[in-house]
């Protein structure tokens, strides 16, 4: 897969990372889509009942005003508590309907967290969700294009499995030996690495490049930041601050 950048032809794309603040909220991807973003980037976990919801943390106690593991909570005990100030969880059947319903191409980068008590259960349920929705594979006649993302190589072997033309990301905080010279493991395609992964390691980049492969970085929030990324020759950049990158990349 060549490198890739924004559809506009202004250099790498843009993603809004957890929709921006507050965290996994409709309000902060609706704006985060107004403002002008490539695409979305979201966490999902599984409920006890079977729901995929965008939340990062295993437990609810950071990001809303209940207390506890979030694998064994409710749907509908999700939905009497608050997130990010807004009443309930984000779904992510809910996020998909609105990124469909932007009316323009999005590109939607969907992170399966781990490890978790319902292991590969999270992909088989994302991949049911994506091909009810038609996103399982590379459509022209639809807008939204999906990207799994991961820390776990296991779980992109799954989706591989599952979903053959589904895009990967194998998301990096501390590089492998292995993956220094941008060797992936099976099943994954694009590199995904931490800002800080990169200082470490400078040529991570060009040597994904030299392999054929993109790389997505993230968290990129500062002004150094983002100039070492564009820099280094990043394709996607993963920010909670969109409209700052979008301005800086003269959208």
């Amino acid at each position: 897969m060549p490198p890739a950048s924004s559809d506009e032809g202004a250099g790498p794309l843009v993603f809004a990372h957890r929709g921006s603040l507050p965290e996994h909220t409709l309000d902060a991807y609706r704006e985060a889509i107004d403002a002008g973003v490539d695409g979305l980037e979201c966490d999902v976990r599984l409920t006890r009942d079977g729901h995929l919801i965008c939340i990062h943390d295993r437990r609810l106690d950071r990001t809303s005003n209940g207390r506890g593991p979030v694998s064994t909570s409710r749907l509908a005990d999700l939905n009497e508590l608050e997130f990010g100030g807004a009443p309930g969880i984000l779904t992510l059947d809910t996020l998909l309907t609105t990124a469909l319903d932007a009316g323009r191409p999005l590109r939607l980068l969907i992170e399966t967290k781990h490890p978790t008590r319902h292991g590969a259960k999270v992909e088989r349920a994302l991949v049911a969700m994506l091909e009810r929705y038609g996103l399982a594979k590379a459509d022209p006649a639809v807008p939204v294009q999906v990207t799994v993302m991961s820390f776990a190589a296991l779980a992109l072997r799954r989706v591989r499995a599952l979903a053959p033309a589904l895009p990967t990301v194998y998301l990096v905080e501390y590089v492998p030996p292995g993956v220094r010279t941008a060797r992936l493991p099976f099943g994954a395609e694009i590199l995904g690495p931490g800002v800080g992964a990169l200082r470490a390691h400078p040529d991570l980049i060009r040597y994904a490049h030299a392999r054929g492969r993109q790389a997505y970085v993230w968290t990129v929030n500062s002004d150094e930041d983002l100039d070492l990324v564009r820099r280094m020759g990043a394709d996607g950049i993963i920010t909670d601050r969109p409209k700052f990158v979008l301005a800086a990349l003269g959208r």
